[in-house]
């Protein structure tokens, strides 16, 4: 039974909080502020402590918040869109995916499983014309590959870039002319064909009308992320845009698997059974041996020598092979396998690797996006993924921006 002396409505809520009345029904969808219904009228309500810790948490001393309320609805065109770990991120932040382009069946099914509202574009993107979302769209995005860029001149143009799929990222931008555009990588294209890679795609947006601004290396255990991730942020300003970019300003605290599997902050219980790999006899019986959060070099030395074979005599640590991640630090990077013996990333208790929904938790996706295809071809999805809350936090930098961008204009047109 709901005493209401314990409880505000939303109005109440909202005013306290300095919130919309719509931020709190999304944030009661999201999590982030859960209501309870009220018996008689079945209007939401809300706990006087729950919004008490609200407001604690958003102002302590040390704490870090990117959130901004969006003033308008802001869309967003995504290529390469994998499972929806960048779009899911975005939709939290407050953003609207109109289009989404994804070649991998699976992924697509993924999508559209998940979310029957987004416009899925299966296909090669080669083989796809956005003409008509041309000023129709504030934001393109995507997670284009690295490839190698074949060119005689020392200024990289359009042209240049055909063959390449950072070609057609760049093609749709120009076909599309969004306000801002935002490519993801791994951290290895700052160092790919010595640079070049990098340095060519910058010229590629200069010459079709963008400004780019300093690439940064965003830190997924920074941004509500419970693992040792990093993804590349390329952004990209039109030039007729006086406006600067700033990108999410890192939280103080980090979460580890723990945060990840059980019942926190980050989740309200602990991680779902579900389907998952299996290590194969042999190395089940090595991985047997290996402490949490340690690795090869602690198996005894014949066995170190077995099982690393000529590896255990090159340099460099290796500290991802035969892994066993600890309960109380971020897992290491998460890669589309979670077997392979370069990447071993063994559950803290029990000798195998993680499962379908762990993987997917360490990647911080709820627990009801589902993904489709075997199992392999889920693992793959969740490993290629950009992390949910690490997406979300860039999108409010992106709201930010546009914040600001629409305010000039109106400004500028009411002169």
């Amino acid at each position: 039974m709901v005493t209401m002396k314990n409880y505000l409505t939303l109005a109440e809520a909202s005013e306290i909080i300095g919130k919309s009345k719509e931020t709190l029904r999304r944030w009661d969808k999201e999590g982030i502020l859960k209501a309870v219904r009220e018996p008689v009228s079945n209007y939401r309500v809300y706990k006087k402590s729950d919004i008490q810790k609200l407001l604690g948490d958003f102002y302590k001393e040390n704490d870090v918040s990117n959130y901004v309320e969006p003033n308008n609805e802001y869309s967003v065109l995504e290529l390469f869109a994998g499972a929806g770990g960048l779009a899911l991120g975005f939709e939290k932040a407050g953003l609207k995916c109109v289009a989404l382009n994804e070649i991998d069946k699976w992924a697509c099914q993924t999508l559209r499983n998940n979310r029957p509202n987004w416009n899925v574009l299966e296909g090669d993107i080669k083989n796809l014309d956005f003409s008509k979302y041309k000023n129709m769209v504030d934001i393109v995005s995507g997670g284009f590959p690295c490839q190698a860029f074949s060119y005689a001149g020392k200024k990289l143009g359009l042209k240049d870039a055909r063959g390449t799929l950072f070609y057609e990222f760049a093609r749709v931008i120009q076909e599309v002319q969004p306000a801002i555009c935002i490519g993801e990588n791994v951290r290895g294209l700052l160092s790919h064909d010595k640079g070049k890679t990098l340095k060519g795609m910058i010229s590629v947006l200069d010459e079709i009308g963008y400004k780019v601004l300093p690439v940064q290396v965003l830190k997924a255990i920074n941004y509500r992320v419970p693992q040792k991730r990093e993804r590349l942020i390329l952004v990209g300003v039109r030039k007729d845009i006086d406006i600067d970019f700033e990108y999410p300003k890192p939280s103080r605290k980090v979460y580890n698997l723990k945060d990840a599997l059980k019942k926190g902050e980050l989740y309200d219980c602990d991680v779902p059974k579900s389907e998952g790999a299996k290590y194969p006899k042999h190395k089940k019986e090595v991985l047997d041996l290996v402490p949490p959060k340690g690795y090869w070099r602690d198996l005894p030395i014949d066995i170190q020598k077995e099982y690393m074979g000529k590896s255990f005599y090159l340099g460099g640590g290796k500290t991802g092979m035969a892994r066993r991640i600890g309960w109380d630090e971020p897992s290491l990077t998460l890669t589309c396998s979670p077997a392979q013996k370069q990447t071993e990333r063994c559950h803290p208790d029990e000798t195998r690797p993680f499962t379908v929904r762990e993987y997917a938790r360490i990647q911080t996706f709820p627990d009801d996006w589902n993904f489709a295809g075997s199992i392999s071809q889920q693992y793959k999805q969740i490993g290629n993924a950009v992390p949910v809350n690490l997406a979300k936090e860039i999108g409010y930098s992106l709201i930010k921006f546009l914040n600001q961008y629409y305010t000039a204009k109106d400004e500028i047109n009411c002169n």
